[in-house]
């Protein structure tokens, strides 16, 4: 490791990374930095490794600082076919940069497939919105960890984003895959010093209101007295259910 402060961190040759070994190690992590944590869990946690990126507001960030470490890692895109026209243009534009190994993903029907099928999910309440986000998220993710055999999944959650990411983990077990928050403990002031320091963009809607930018049916600018988590699923889902380990191997009920 770089810093001689981080080798309490180095884990035993071989290490079997169960919750409780996670458990045991995150205390470490917490006190290193986010590029240190970055580092430390290329180089002990399992492969294969991937990032996923949903190339929201803040999304520069993540997508700069593990690529800039792992070169060439599977960068998965879950396209709902429902993003902004502006979300596209983002991921365009940042795939060239940063030179981005991207993987999309897309689920099993078209949009207009699920709409002739379903109707719009979206308007049918929370249990709708939950059975969208399964159909056309969490079953797509599902299958992109087993085409990849994804042994480490990094992420850019952050506990200051929603009450349901208040007190999550820099590590985290997602069944068969490590889930890595290396950014967990930053502030939208760290995000934005971040995307400064390297000249890397906010989403085009972020100067429109929009802080948190998901589908287009489901994503709105943040009006007066909202707070960032009612910008999405219109204040009655606080999650997508991507990073809900219990979602996951029943993903496809409802399809």
């Amino acid at each position: 490791m770089s810093s001689p402060a981080l080798k309490l961190c180095i884990p035993q040759p071989g290490q079997v990374w169960k919750p409780t070994q996670l458990a045991a190690v995150n205390p470490c992590l917490e006190r290193m930095g986010a590029t240190e944590r970055v580092e430390w869990a290329l180089q002990y946690l399992p492969p294969n490794h991937l990032l996923t990126s949903s190339f929201g507001a803040q999304s520069a960030v993540m997508l700069h600082m593990v690529t800039r470490q792992a070169p060439g890692i599977p960068v998965v895109l879950i396209d709902t076919g429902y993003l902004f026209p502006e979300t596209y243009q983002f991921i365009d534009r940042l795939v060239e940069r940063l030179e981005l190994n991207l993987k999309v993903i897309r689920p099993e029907h078209s949009p207009a497939w699920l709409e002739a099928r379903h109707g719009r999910l979206w308007e049918n309440g929370a249990e709708g919105i939950r059975r969208y986000n399964r159909i056309n998220k969490v079953e797509p993710m599902e299958r992109a960890l087993k085409e990849l055999a994804g042994g480490t999944w990094f992420s850019g959650l952050r506990r200051s984003q929603s009450d349901t990411r208040s007190d999550i983990s820099i590590l985290q077990d997602h069944g068969s895959t490590v889930k890595v928050h290396p950014i967990a403990d930053w502030s939208n002031r760290d995000v934005h010093r971040y995307l400064k320091k390297h000249d890397l963009p906010y989403h085009p809607l972020w100067d429109d209101g929009y802080v948190s930018i998901g589908d287009r049916h489901t994503s709105s600018p943040l009006g007066s007295g909202m707070s960032a988590q009612e910008t999405r699923f219109f204040g009655l889902v606080r999650e997508c259910g991507l990073h809900e380990a219990d979602n996951f191997g029943s993903a496809g009920a409802g399809n």
